[in-house]
């Protein structure tokens, strides 16, 4: 199985673009506050009503910015701070392959992200030894239960703590 199965067992956007606009050089003025949260599950709430059509949560994700600890959904010509609990995505789905002899592993968003752990993509734990992983631009996902038990199960302990390899590269995930 690859991401690509996996792609379709989330519902991937296929009519959607996959490439993200660009919002660094969008810098409009702060439009003001939206009545929008994105809650710890990454349920997407709009005036305390889940938004429930994912290709909209999917197109609100990819405007979705992060300036210091605040977040703000971008347009060319408007900007509008929203609320974060967490982290703006969930890490839903995860696989593991094989290249180059080296074990790879890949993973999707409750978004439609897909990445793989290296150096663009790190996985952190935080205060809590929680991990998460770089999605884009300081924004992470944090792991869902299924994806850290997966991980855990690869896990090999270490002097400090556990750890999974990935492009060559080892994460600490407690």
């Amino acid at each position: 199985m690859d991401l690509t199965v996996l792609s379709g067992q989330l519902g991937k956007y296929l009519d959607m673009p996959t490439s993200l606009p660009p919002l660094e050089l969008w810098k409009p003025e702060l439009s003001g506050d939206i009545d929008m949260l994105i809650k710890a599950n990454g349920v997407w709430l709009h005036e305390g009503q889940e938004i429930k059509r994912e290709k909209l949560v999917r197109l609100f994700s990819t405007i979705l910015k992060k300036e210091g600890k605040d977040y703000f959904l971008v347009t060319p010509v408007e900007k509008w701070r929203l609320k974060v609990d967490d982290q703006p995505f969930v890490a839903v789905l995860m696989h593991v392959i094989e290249r180059d002899g080296k074990q790879v592993v890949q993973m999707i968003t409750n978004t439609g992200d897909e990445l793989e752990l290296n150096n663009e993509h790190i996985l952190v734990t935080d205060s809590h030894e929680s991990p998460r992983v770089l999605v884009r631009s300081d924004m992470y996902a944090r792991l869902s239960r299924n994806v850290y038990y997966a991980l855990a199960e690869l896990a090999e302990e270490k002097e400090d703590g556990f750890y999974i390899k990935s492009n060559g590269l080892d994460f600490k995930i407690g």
